[in-house]
């Protein structure tokens, strides 16, 4: 097993080139940035979800700072959550800013549920 601090850097460059990735995939047509963070933080919820009960069921902390602080941390991110909406703000898009916030915020939360509740029925 790597260093705890190694685990976290080598999880997170591998999780901030999968961010990329799908800033670079998500279509200029589909609207602001901020579709591609929030399908980014949904999906990393999920994730989190399978992953934390995946950990706490069958295989342990060893593997959390390179997997959830590392992978994870590298790929969801909040920051941009955050940019997004102070510049649709600025914009005087504050609707848009708002349903932002709730549909990041509400969805992300279902994914991490969802993925507990897969997890646990897969390695319970």
């Amino acid at each position: 097993m790597m260093y705890p601090y190694l685990q976290v850097a080598a999880g997170a460059a591998i999780g901030a080139v999968c961010r990329f990735a799908v800033y670079r995939a998500v279509p200029l047509q589909w609207g602001s940035y901020g579709v591609a963070t929030l399908l980014v933080n949904v999906a990393g919820s999920f994730v989190m979800g399978v992953l934390a009960a995946l950990l706490a069921l069958r295989l342990g902390n060893a593997w959390a700072p390179f997997l959830m602080t590392g992978i994870l941390g590298g790929f969801t991110t909040f920051s941009a959550f955050s940019l997004d909406v102070l510049s649709m703000w600025e914009r005087g898009q504050a609707l848009a800013a708002s349903l932002y916030i709730l549909g990041s915020v509400t969805l992300s939360l279902l994914a991490v549920v969802a993925g507990l509740a897969l997890g646990r029925g897969l390695w319970a």
